[in-house]
C-alpha cells in the first residue's frame, strides 16, 4: 500500500519544478500574540512545506511497510523536535539558506537511495533520516526566531509550535495513503510509476538547490548594491501618534496633497513601508515613485515638507533613509521586510 504513494509525491514534485515560488518552503507565518497561535503556525507550516512533505513521501516509500514507516517517521519527528526546541530555547542560529539547501538535498537522498533499491541493513538509513530531522529542526528553529519570539513565555510557545508541525505531519501523511489508495489501481498498471517517482524526488530536489543558490547569489548581489548605495538602515526612531483604526484613503499621496499622518502612523504598526520623500523631486522622479509603490502591496508613500533627504522609507522595526532618490535600495527594504514575519499583522 505504501507504494500507492508515488501519486502524491509525483504531483508535489512537479509543483516544485514548474513554480520556483514552492523553493522559499521554510518561511514561518502566523505567528501572534497569543500562545496558540503558534500551534496553528507550526500546523500550516508543515502542510506548506514542500520539501518536508517529498522527504516523508520518500521515506514512506522506501519504507515498504507501515511498521517499518512509522519507526522511521517517528526518528524524523524526534530529531526535528530536538533541535527545533533546543536550538530555540538556547538561540542558536545557522544560515538559513544553507539549511534549505541541504533539506532539499535530503530530498534527493531519499530519492537517490529508492532508486538503488531498498537496502538490506536499515541502520544506516535510520541514521540519515535521524540527522536530517536534527537539520530540519535547526531550519525551523531558525526561521521561528526570526519571527520575532519574546523570550517571555518562550518554552510553551516552541513547543506548541513542534506539536503543530507534528499534527500537520501526520495529516499530511493521512492524505498522502488516501491519495495513494484512490490512485492505486492506476499505479498497478503502470509498474513504473515507483523509480518515476523517486526519479521525480532527485530531480525536483535538485531543482531546489539551483533555485536556493540562484536566490541566494542574487541576494548577494543586492546587498552589495545597496552597501555601495550610502542608504542606511536603523531602528526605528519616530513616534507612533496613531488614531484608532485609522485608514490611509489611498496609497499614494502626490507633492500638492496633505498625508494623513495619523492613518500612516495606523498602517505602519499593521506592517506597512511608509514612504516619506521631500516635495522637491522631479515630476519624473515623482511619477516613478508612484509607480513603484503601485507595484508592491502594504506599502504607501506621501510627502514630508521639512525632510532633507530625497527619500525615507519607515516600518515598525526599522528605518530606511537615502541621501538621493534610489529606488532600487528601497525596492531591496521594502522587499526584505515584506520576507520578515513581523512584516505581517496578527492574525
Amino acid at each position: 500500500m505504501l507504494r500507492r504513494i508515488t501519486v502524491p509525491v509525483l504531483g508535489c514534485a512537479l509543483l516544485v519544478l514548474v513554480l520556483p515560488e514552492a523553493a522559499a518552503a521554510h518561511r514561518i507565518t502566523g505567528t501572534g500574540p497569543t500562545v496558540v497561535s503558534f500551534l496553528r503556525s507550526g500546523f500550516e507550516h508543515m502542510l506548506l512545506g514542500w520539501d518536508h512533505l517529498l522527504f516523508v513521501a520518500g521515506v514512506l516509500i522506501m519504507a515498504g511497510t507501515a511498521r517499518r514507516a512509522a519507526r522511521l517517521i517517528s526518528l524524523f519527528a524526534l530529531g526535528h523536535s530536538l533541535t527545533l526546541v533546543l536550538a530555540t530555547l538556547a538561540g542558536w542560529r545557522v544560515d538559513a539558506s544553507m539549511v534549505d539547501a541541504v533539506i532539499a538535498l535530503s530530498v534527493v537522498f531519499v530519492g537517490a537511495a529508492g532508486l538503488r533499491g531498498r537496502p538490506q541493513h536499515w541502520r544506516w538509513f535510520a541514521a540519515a533520516v535521524l540527522g536530517f530531522g536534527l537539520i530540519h529542526g535547526l531550519g525551523l528553529a531558525t526561521r521561528l526566531q526570526d519571527s520575532g519570539l519574546s523570550r517571555d513565555g518562550l518554552l510553551p510557545r516552541v513547543v506548541l509550535f513542534n506539536v503543530g508541525v507534528e499534527a500537520g505531519q501526520l495529516v499530511a501523511i493521512g492524505v498522502m495513503v488516501l491519495v495513494g489508495l484512490v490512485g492505486r489501481r492506476i499505479v498497478r498498471r503502470a509498474p513504473l510509476w515507483q523509480p518515476i517517482s523517486q526519479i521525480g524526488l532527485v530531480a525536483a530536489g535538485l531543482a531546489a538547490v539551483w533555485l536556493i543558490a540562484v536566490a541566494w547569489v542574487d541576494e548577494q548581489d543586492a546587498k552589495d548594491a545597496f552597501a555601495a548605495s550610502g542608504c542606511r538602515t536603523g531602528d526605528r526612531t519616530e513616534l507612533l501618534w496613531a488614531a484608532p483604526a485609522a485608514t490611509v484613503p489611498k496609497r499614494f499621496y502626490g507633492p500638492e496633497e496633505t498625508a494623513p499622518d495619523d492613518a500612516f502612523a495606523y498602517v505602519i504598526t499593521e506592517g506597512y513601508v511608509v514612504v516619506e520623500y521631500t516635495p522637491r523631486l522631479s515630476d519624473g522622479q515623482v511619477d516613478r515613485l508612484r509607480d513603484f509603490v503601485a507595484a508592491r502591496d502594504r506599502i504607501a508613500a506621501g510627502t514630508s515638507p521639512g525632510q532633507v533627504e530625497p527619500l525615507k522609507a519607515v516600518t515598525s522595526y526599522g528605518t530606511l533613509t537615502c541621501p538621493r532618490f534610489d529606488l532600487a535600495s528601497l525596492g531591496y527594504f521594502v522587499d526584505r521586510w515584506s520576507k520578515d514575519p513581523r512584516s505581517r499583522p496578527f492574525q
